[in-house]
C-alpha cells in the first residue's frame, strides 16, 4: 500500500525532497538521500504527518525505529500516537542485555539488537524505517519483535524499490510507504 498511490499531494512533495546519489555507498547502488528531505521542513513535516494520520487510533503501543534513519522519523511518530519508542540498533551500541538478529543487505550483511525487556509479549508493534530495499533489514526486526512474543501491526517506510522485490520477503506483514523511488 502507498500513499502515492492513492495520489496524496503531500506525497510528490516529498519524492521531490530526496536526492538520488548514484553509486553509493558502492558501484550500482542508487542510494536514495533522505538529508535534503530533512532540509525541507514541509517535506519532513508531510512525512510525520502521514504516517501519524494513518496510525492514531490503531492501538500501536510501540514503536521500533530502525538505526539511524528510522529514529527520525519514528520518534515523532511514537510520541503524537502516545506509543513508546523502542531503538533497534547495530552490534554493540546499545549497553545492557540485548537479543541481536542477523540479516542480508542488497550490498552485504548486518545485525540488529534491541534491549531485552524494551517490548513486552501482547503488545503491538509499527517497525519505522526510511527505506525497504531487499526486506532483509525489515525481516531481521520482525523477528526480533515475534521472538519477544509481540505483535507486528504494520511495517511503514518512507521509500520503497520495488524493483528488489524487499515486499515479498515480510511474510505477509502490512508494509506501508509514502513513495516509490524515482
Amino acid at each position: 500500500m502507498s500513499a502515492f498511490q492513492d495520489k496524496d499531494p503531500r506525497a510528490e512533495v516529498i519524492a521531490s525532497s530526496i536526492r538520488v546519489v548514484p553509486n553509493f555507498p558502492k558501484p550500482g547502488i542508487m542510494f536514495q538521500d533522505i538529508t535534503t528531505l530533512l532540509l525541507d521542513p514541509i517535506a519532513f513535516k508531510n512525512v510525520v504527518d502521514m504516517f501519524v494520520e494513518r496510525y492514531t487510533g490503531m492501538g500501536i503501543s510501540v514503536v521500533a525505529g530502525i538505526e539511524a534513519r528510522g529514529f527520525i522519523f519514528g520518534s515523532p511518530i511514537a510520541l503524537a500516537i502516545g506509543a513508546k519508542f523502542v531503538p533497534l540498533r547495530k552490534p554493540r551500541k546499545l549497553p545492557g542485555e540485548v537479543i541481536a538478529e542477523k540479516y542480508d543487505l542488497e550490498y552485504g550483511t548486518d545485525c540488529l539488537e534491541m534491549h531485552v525487556g524494551a517490548v513486552q509479549p501482547g503488545e503491538r508493534v509499527l517497525v519505522v524505517d526510511d527505506l525497504v530495499a531487499t526486506g532483509g533489514t525489515l525481516c531481521a526486526a520482525i523477528s526480533l519483535i515475534e521472538r519477544v512474543g509481540a505483535e507486528v501491526v504494520e511495517c511503514a517506510c518512507v521509500i520503497e524499490l520495488p524493483e528488489l522485490k524487499g515486499r515479498e520477503r515480510l511474510r505477509d506483514k502490512p508494509l506501508y510507504i509514502l513513495v516509490e523511488s524515482r
